[in-house]
């Protein structure tokens, strides 16, 4: 770590601790050349992930935005809420792990309804009908004929 003061490479850490929010450590350095102490921050370089949608436009990961379009697929439905949640962190942690810089909505789409599939069927065909935008009933009886083929 250089030193704001003479540039020397060369510096001892005194003190770290946890800042409060837990997100970074600061350290308490000294310079071994001049001996002046400054403070340094460490935290995780966090990576934004863009979404490609079906345009070619590309927007920011919007995590909240994944668990509206659940919660409304899940609307009037026996799923709790915790269990939405816990789908959205599981693909976002799923996305973060790949340590892609970009993603297809496609992809995203199809990892919803992987686990709304077996967690709500009616959530599933609602989400589907929307994300696959059913222009007609015959693709949405293609859809729930699917669904009942592969749960037999």
């Amino acid at each position: 770590m250089k030193c704001p003061y003479c540039e020397n490479e060369d510096s001892k850490v005194i003190d770290s601790r946890h800042t409060e929010d837990g997100h970074a450590i600061r350290r308490r350095r000294e310079c071994e050349s001049c001996g002046k102490r400054f403070t340094t921050y460490e935290k995780v370089e966090e990576m934004i992930l863009m979404v490609i949608k079906k345009d070619g436009r590309r927007e920011a990961f919007d995590r909240n935005k994944l668990l509206n379009g659940i919660i409304r697929a899940c609307e009037k439905r026996p799923v709790p809420f915790a269990e939405m949640e816990k789908i959205v962190d599981e693909i976002e942690r799923g996305l973060n792990n790949m340590m892609e810089k970009e993603v297809e909505s496609t992809f995203i789409g199809e990892l919803v309804m992987e686990r709304l599939r077996d967690l709500d069927e009616v959530a599933y065909v609602r989400f589907a009908s929307v994300y696959r935008q059913f222009t007609d009933v015959n693709t949405f009886v293609a859809e729930v004929e699917k669904l009942l083929t592969n749960k037999n």
